[in-house]
C-alpha cells in the first residue's frame, strides 16, 4: 500500500516545487558535518505552507468547495490557502493577526485575487484562530488548519519525500516548530520509510510551545508569547502535532530570538538567502546540536522567506544585542565644562560609535540623564568602556539589563 504522503507528492505534482536541496560549504566547515538546506523559501509561496493547504483543500467534496473555505494564519499558510482557492475556484475567508507583516497581507492578496477576503483580528495566531472558527461555524465554510488536521500533515511530510529523493544517506533533519505539522508530517513520513533519520526540532524561546507541551505531558496554553518569530509564534502545540512530536522528536532546542536574527544576517549577507525568522530557525540551531551532528548529513529546513524589508532594522537592532555589540545606558554627565568632549575623547574606545543620544527630561534637558546607545566593534570591549566611565566618575546605568526600563526606552 502506497504511504498517505507519497499520494499526497503526486496529487501536489505540478502544483508545488521540488525545492533544491543545496549543500552549504560555510556551514559544513564550521560544524564539521555535512550540512544541506532545504529551500522551501523557493516555493511557489515562499514557504512550505502551500504544500499541506492545497493537499488538505484539495480533497474538499463538491458540496464543502461551493461553501467555501475559512483559516486562520500568520502569514504564510494564508498566501498557500489564498493560492489554493485561486487555482481551484474556491472562495476563502482569511484571518490574519493585526501584526502580520505588511508584505505577507499583500503577498496573500496576490495570490488570492478575488477568490478571497482578509480579515484582521486579535493580536495572536491563537486570537485570530477563535474568530475563525466561530466565523466559519456561523457562515458553514469548512476551517483550513495550519497545522492540527491529517491532511495537512501528509502535504507538509512531502518536504520529507524530496529529502529522501536527493539524499537517501541524510543522517538527520533539523525542523523548526510553530504549530508542529512540519515536523509530524515529516516526521512520520520518515519514520516508516527510514526511521534511523534523527528529527531534531527548534523553536523560537519566546514561544516555546512544543517543549512545554514535551514537559507538561500533553499540549499547554502559553501565557504570553514573543510574536517576533510570527511565522512560529503559537501559544499551543495541536493536539495532533503533540502526539506525533513526543513520539518522533529525538530533541527540542529554544533559540534565542537574538541569535535567529544574526543567522537572518548571515544567510543574506554570505550566502544571499532570504529568510524570514521562523525560515532561519533550523539553520539558528546548528550551535545548540553542534556535537549531535558532528560528522553528519544534515537537511535544515529553511522553511519560509516572507520576510519584510522593513524589519531589517529590528532584526540588526536584536542581533548587536544578542551579540553583545549593541549597549544603552543612562549616562548623568557630571556638571563640569567639557564632560560630553570627555566621554566621547576619552571613555569610548577607538572603535566604539554612539548610535543613539537624547536626553530624557522635556525640560533643562542638558542637565538631567541623557540616554546613549553605544555601537561595539567587539563584544569584549564591554568591560573596558565600562571601567571607562567608572574611571571618569560618570554616573550611569545599564539600560540592558533591566527588563523593564529596556522595554520603555528602547
Amino acid at each position: 500500500m502506497k504511504h498517505r504522503t507519497v499520494t499526497a507528492a503526486e496529487r501536489l505534482a505540478g502544483v508545488v516545487y521540488h525545492t533544491p536541496l543545496q549543500y552549504s560549504q560555510r556551514l559544513s566547515e564550521k560544524h564539521a558535518a555535512t550540512v544541506y538546506l532545504k529551500r522551501e523559501d523557493l516555493q511557489v509561496v515562499r514557504s512550505y505552507k502551500l504544500r499541506g493547504a492545497y493537499n488538505k483543500i484539495s480533497k474538499l467534496t463538491a458540496t464543502e468547495r461551493a461553501k467555501g473555505v475559512v483559516c486562520a494564519s500568520a502569514g504564510n499558510h494564508a498566501q498557500g490557502v489564498a493560492f489554493s482557492c485561486k487555482r481551484l475556484g474556491i472562495n476563502g475567508v482569511i484571518f490574519m493577526p493585526g501584526p502580520t507583516p505588511r508584505q505577507k497581507i499583500s503577498q496573500t492578496e496576490m495570490f488570492g485575487g478575488d477568490r478571497i477576503e482578509i480579515i484582521l483580528t486579535g493580536d495572536t495566531f491563537d486570537d485570530c484562530q477563535q474568530a475563525a472558527t466561530a466565523y466559519g461555524a456561523q457562515h458553514g465554510l469548512t476551517f483550513i488548519h495550519p497545522f492540527d488536521d491529517p491532511d495537512i500533515i501528509e502535504g507538509q511530510g512531502t518536504v520529507g519525500v524530496e529529502i529522501l529523493h536527493d539524499q537517501p544517506d541524510t543522517d538527520m533533519v533539523i525542523v523548526p516548530i510553530g504549530g508542529g505539522g512540519l515536523v509530524a508530517g515529516i516526521g512520520n513520513y520518515f519514520k516508516e520509510t527510514k526511521p534511523e533519520i534523527a528529527i531534531l526540532g527548534a523553536e523560537p524561546e519566546g514561544a516555546p510551545s512544543m517543549k512545554a507541551a514535551l514537559a507538561n505531558g500533553g499540549p499547554i496554553t502559553l501565557d504570553e508569547i514573543n510574536r517576533f518569530v510570527d511565522g512560529a509564534a503559537v501559544k499551543r502545540i495541536g493536539d495532533l502535532t503533540y502526539r506525533y512530536g513526543s513520539m518522533l522528536l529525538g530533541d527540542v532546542q529554544l533559540i534565542p530570538e537574538g541569535k535567529i536574527c544574526t543567522t537572518i544576517l548571515e544567510l543574506y549577507n554570505k550566502d544571499a538567502i532570504v529568510a524570514e525568522p521562523a525560515g532561519a530557525l533550523s539553520v539558528a540551531a546548528l550551535d545548540a546540536y553542534a556535537e549531535q551532528i558532528r560528522g553528519k548529513k544534515v537537511v535544515c529546513i529553511v522553511s519560509g522567506g516572507n520576510n519584510d524589508i522593513d524589519r531589517m532594522a529590528e532584526i540588526k537592532e536584536l542581533s548587536l544585542l544578542y551579540e553583545g555589540l549593541k549597549h544603552y545606558f543612562i549616562v548623568r554627565f557630571p556638571q563640569r565644562p567639557g564632560a560630553l568632549k570627555l566621554f566621547v575623547n576619552e571613555v569610548l574606545g577607538p572603535h566604539d560609535d554612539i548610535t543613539r543620544f537624547e536626553f530624557i527630561k522635556k525640560t533643562q534637558r542638558e542637565r538631567g540623564p541623557a540616554l546613549v546607545g553605544i555601537e561595539l566593534q567587539n563584544a569584549a570591549d564591554y568591560t573596558a568602556l565600562v571601567n571607562s566611565m567608572r574611571k571618569n566618575r560618570f554616573d550611569f546605568k545599564e539600560v540592558n539589563n533591566d527588563p523593564t526600563l529596556f522595554e520603555y526606552l528602547i
